[in-house]
């Protein structure tokens, strides 16, 4: 088990993958621990002058923000803040992306312009490096005032309440801290806002999201490829020539995937009785590349966010000022985060389609892809269910992020929706697995119909591999195993 430690330097996705890979531990540098430190002290100085009002420090939230509170209670308002706003619902978020929620949490704060103790962001890596997380609901936040909701019982463990998930069960954090003698914080002025003003549920679902669509899309250019054999396909649309008079670089990758998976296959160097074949199988360069280039900008878009400041106020110790602002406000992963689901939902549609001509019947492929067809109905059947999560992913590739409800009685009069968006565009990139798995599993079928030729080196091993725990389609048996064991089996590829 490594150590990351939180630095100056900015991180990038990446770092989020190894991150999540490699089992680590958190810890802040002692740069950040001093930056920290100092803005702590800088603001403590602030709030004793005479007169001092500052936003969410010792004023109300939202629409309370004119209403002063005395200097005793200003504690017990940090608590009442994290106490009330955790009002989640639905399903429980990924551990994963509550791992990315701490770490980005901390990572914004260490950044010395927050106003919180070294002692409070390092309370959150002591619960993370003992593997105690919090439970977050999937529902609540505005994606607006930061991810209040979320950030909230992601903030209640540090203070001895709310639920955690410790050793794989969900249990009170007061007797899990009890159990491992942690004591829990009591927060400070400033501290409750600065935990839960911020981005940090929409960028962890978004950086999440990211690191699988990047991963899903290479699996896309190997399963079309895959297809474009087993439908005898021309290999002519994957030239570099055409590519290059387009001269976009994803459709420039996308066309160098599929000629590599399929470089040294007999049944793509054979003469080909058709002269061209369907926008599936021909556009693969074009569609699945636009995709390869949406999550480059939305991958940019992140990259700034998770190194950015984004909750509310902001302190400036240099600058002698305390200022009240909107990083909090989510309106650029919003827009990110739709256009990648927009982007996403095309490699399933562009898929289905691919399965929908294998099962046809046509280039001397058995209707359904199945002997005795009629008292066999085959593979019909999946394609009606990819066809079914195809529609579901248009439904939720309408974009959040033209909606807006008003909250705080007028007061947070625009919202971003984010958090909604980050949530429907990881289910997008999920249900693309499950299109692509019976794309896969219909290709490979259609392959054995194409013996005694065989296709590359390469998909011939996958194939091998495959056959091992899915057999050919001989007639009519069960067949969701068939596609749940695909799925997995897809996922354990590497295809780098």
């Amino acid at each position: 088990m490594s150590i990351f430690t939180i630095t100056n330097q900015p991180i990038s996705l990446d770092d989020l993958r190894n991150f999540l890979s490699d089992g680590n531990q958190i810890k802040l540098s002692d740069e950040s621990k001093k930056k920290i430190d100092s803005c702590r002290k800088f603001l403590e100085k602030k709030i004793a002058e005479p007169g001092a009002k500052y936003y969410g420090i010792n004023t109300g939230f939202g629409a309370l923000c004119d209403v002063e509170i005395a200097p005793d209670q200003l504690e017990q308002l940090q608590e009442n803040l994290v106490m009330s706003h955790a009002c989640g619902m639905g399903d429980e978020v990924k551990n994963e992306v509550v791992k990315l929620m701490l770490l980005l949490k901390m990572k914004g704060l260490s950044q010395g312009h927050s106003g919180v103790t070294v002692e409070t962001v390092e309370k959150i890596a002591e619960l993370f490096n003992a593997e105690i997380f919090p439970i977050i609901w999937e529902v609540g936040s505005l994606g607006a005032s930061g991810d209040l909701a979320p950030l909230a019982h992601l903030t209640l463990p540090l203070i001895g309440k709310g639920t955690v998930r410790y050793k794989g069960e969900k249990r009170n954090a007061a007797d899990v801290l009890k159990e491992k003698n942690i004591s829990p914080i009591k927060l400070k002025a400033k501290e409750g806002l600065a935990l839960l003003n911020g981005t940090q549920f929409m960028s962890a679902w978004g950086c999440y999201s990211l690191m699988e669509a990047e991963r899903v899309g290479t699996l896309a250019d190997f399963v079309a490829a895959v297809s474009v054999d087993a439908f005898d396909a021309q290999t002519n649309p994957f030239h570099p020539a055409i590519q290059k008079a387009r001269n976009h670089q994803g459709q420039i990758e996308s066309a160098q995937n599929v000629l590599k998976f399929l470089e040294g296959s007999e049944i793509a160097k054979q003469q080909k009785e058709n002269v061209q074949d369907p926008y599936s199988f021909r556009c693969v360069p074009q569609v699945h590349g636009a995709v390869k280039y949406a999550i480059e900008q939305v991958r940019d878009v992140f990259e700034r966010e998770i190194n950015a400041v984004t909750d509310n106020p902001l302190i400036f110790e240099e600058e002698n000022l305390i200022l009240s602002g909107g990083n909090f406000h989510g309106e650029p992963l919003a827009i990110g985060l739709d256009y990648l689901g927009i982007a996403m939902s095309e490699l399933a549609s562009i898929s289905e389609r691919r399965t929908f001509q294998l099962i046809s019947g046509k280039r001397n492929l058995p209707k359904f892809l199945v002997n005795d067809s009629g008292l066999n109905s085959g593979l019909m059947i999946p394609q009606y269910t990819a066809a079914s999560i195809v529609s579901m992913n248009k439904q939720l590739a309408t974009p959040a992020s033209v909606d807006t409800i008003t909250s705080s009685d007028g007061q947070e009069d625009h919202v971003s929706m984010g958090a909604n968006a980050a949530v429907k565009t990881y289910k997008i990139v999920y249900n693309i697995e499950k299109v692509l798995a019976i794309e896969f599993m219909t290709a490979m079928q259609a392959l054995d119909f194409r013996r005694p030729l065989k296709s590359s080196p390469l998909i011939e091993k996958i194939k091998s591999d495959y056959r091992k725990i899915v057999p050919f389609y001989e007639k009519d048996r069960i067949i969701y195993d068939d596609i749940q064991v695909t799925v997995d089996f897809m996922r354990g590829l590497t295809l780098a």
